[in-house]
């Protein structure tokens, strides 16, 4: 066998056999098909490989899937047990002198358990063919839906009752191997352990009126999830069973609730926020999903001239330093990552959350829980009772907040914090416009930094893109600003957007002397403006211009973010 598995991966490329051989070697041990550990070791380019071992097999290679044709008879004559216990494509049911076949897609020819089911299963004969892994896991989910082998045994009634439900053993690892038993557990397992592996920040479970719909956020945009006919069914145990998971009152169907759930998932901890909505269809569940990573100012790739401003920021002994944006533009990763930052020995930090969304090792931090009188503006006062050097304010919400915040830079304390607001000049308005005193603003306050999130660019599919002169000229980018553009074009891993993953742009006002002279008159935006300038002040379009020509985004991402700077 390994003499068959080495000359495709010659032929792609592979520049390290004996890892290759090894990998081949232990799973020939273990008595199974190497095909998954061949792909999951890295050591071959997928694409590459297995179209050579279909040549070598003498298959045929499919390089793309397109929509099917008739998805009914498809899924009539080739059900989500068989197609998805052992991964196999049914792409379409042809003819061939007047009788029926089903073409049937593999990435691994060596399965000989997996052809043994199908032709065993299936009434039709088969003709077995072959394309990527990449690709039949992502035509499976569009074919059949996310955990449609669970939820077809669930409707035959092998598991109907709530008992189920209530299971604690193993209730929050969901990448361990379920029984094989179908359950609303492993279904509901199911669709959150495929939002992890799409990267989707959010899961949003909403009842309509004869459907139950499932959307994941993914690079910050919604997208559609497709699930299995009549999912309807199970909208009351789904539901239910995602509230048990969050310790939540599953009676209680008339008032919002909210809650939380630890989860395992391939060795990381995944702690997940949930909020029930009631509406006219029933229950809506919200999941966001907060990967409890370390956080890092490395990690938000800053470009120096904002670099070097944070980190004099970050030195300071006093002031408050405030991040606008929008909600979900980052605000807070940001602000986990500049306190990791000054995370040490000898300084004491203290936060107060409404929620505590990431667990800071070092750092003292409060839950906001207005039922019981614990609000930002009373724990404030308390915190600073409690002798801390650094505070963190998860939002400025009014006066009081504000002020108090404003007393505990005055006495010797940095504050971070943030406020919603549209740009970071804005800031200044929206602190006036609360209530506080220009002279208390600019006594207090050290730098307005605001951020939004552009989705990146997949590296596997761009294309370089020919910007004219003029084309400079009519989008204003700045002469400094060198470098290539690239356009997203999409392919089988970005999931066809063209895109993967998002980054952040920033811009920063510091209130120099100069700046505080003109908050206290009461000057004019303009005004404003033009100091922010003489003191370096960099609009966040400018900034975003700098990641599209270092390859990391596209100019329509920066425009998108940033139009309202053009009114």
């Amino acid at each position: 066998m390994t003499n068959l598995l080495i000359a495709p991966a010659r032929q792609s490329g592979c520049q390290d056999l004996d890892t290759f051989t090894s990998v081949v070697q232990a799973a020939a041990e273990q008595q199974r098909s190497p095909i998954d550990d061949i792909l999951d070791s890295g050591v071959v380019d997928e694409e590459s490989y297995l179209s050579a071992l279909a040549q070598q097999s003498g298959m045929e290679w499919v390089q793309s899937i397109d929509e099917f044709d008739d998805i009914e008879a498809i899924r009539a004559t080739c059900g989500p047990r068989v197609a998805l216990a052992h991964r196999l494509l049914p792409l379409e049911v042809s003819e061939e002198d007047g009788a029926q076949q089903l073409v049937l897609l593999t990435y691994d020819p060596l399965n000989l358990l997996a052809k043994q089911a199908a032709t065993q299963q299936i009434s039709l004969p088969i003709v077995w063919k072959m394309a990527s892994r990449r690709r039949i896991h992502e035509a499976l989910r569009k074919l059949y839906g996310v955990g449609a082998d669970t939820f077809e045994q669930i409707l035959e009634g092998r598991d109907l009752d709530y008992d189920n439900l209530e299971s604690t053993d193993e209730a929050h690892v969901i990448d361990a191997d379920e029984d094989e038993e179908a359950s609303v557990v492993k279904f509901v397992n199911q669709i959150i352990r495929e939002a992890l592996q799409q990267r989707a920040t959010d899961i949003h479970v909403e009842p309509l009126h004869d459907n139950l719909r499932i959307r994941y956020r993914i690079d910050g945009l919604l997208v559609d999830v497709t699930v299995p006919d009549n999912i309807k069914a199970l909208q009351s145990s789904v539901i239910a069973r995602l509230k048990i998971m969050a310790h939540l009152d599953i009676a209680e169907r008339r008032l919002p609730q909210d809650g939380r759930i630890n989860l395992q998932f391939e060795g990381q901890t995944i702690d997940v926020r949930v909020a029930t909505v009631p509406t006219v269809e029933g229950e809506s569940v919200s999941l966001r999903l907060l990967n409890q990573e370390k956080f890092n100012i490395s990690k938000l790739q800053l470009e120096p001239f904002v670099e070097e401003k944070i980190s004099r920021l970050l030195n300071l002994s006093n002031g408050i330093v405030l991040i606008t944006g929008p909600t979900g533009s980052g605000k807070s990763t940001s602000l986990y990552s500049f306190l990791n930052e000054v995370n040490a020995d000898d300084t004491r930090i203290v936060t107060i959350e409404d929620p505590v969304e990431n667990k800071l090792p070092g750092v003292m931090q409060i839950a906001v829980k207005s039922e019981i009188g614990l609000t930002f503006a009373s724990g404030l006062r308390s915190i600073l009772r409690a002798d801390p050097n650094i505070v963190m304010i998860g939002e400025i919400r009014d006066l009081e907040t504000a002020e108090i915040a404003i007393r505990a830079s005055l006495t010797g304390h940095l504050v971070f914090s943030t406020l919603h607001t549209n740009d970071a000049m804005g800031g200044i308005s929206r602190l006036t416009d609360m209530g506080v005193e220009p002279f208390l603003l600019s006594a207090s306050v050290r730098a307005f930094l605001a951020q939004r999130l552009v989705r990146r660019l997949c590296p596997h599919c761009k294309i370089p893109r020919v910007i004219t002169p003029q084309q400079r000229i009519e989008m204003e980018v700045p002469d400094h600003v060198q470098g290539q553009c690239y356009d997203a074009v999409g392919c089988d891993r970005c999931r066809g957007t063209g895109f993967s993953g998002r980054l952040a742009i920033y811009e920063v006002v510091l209130i120099t002397e100069e700046m505080q002279d003109l908050i206290v008159k009461g000057e004019d935006m303009r005004k404003l403006f033009d100091q922010a300038y003489s003191d370096g002040y960099v609009p966040m379009r400018e900034y975003g211009w700098c990641k599209c020509f270092a390859g990391e985004t596209t100019l329509e991402e920066v425009i998108s973010v940033t139009s309202a700077e053009l009114c």
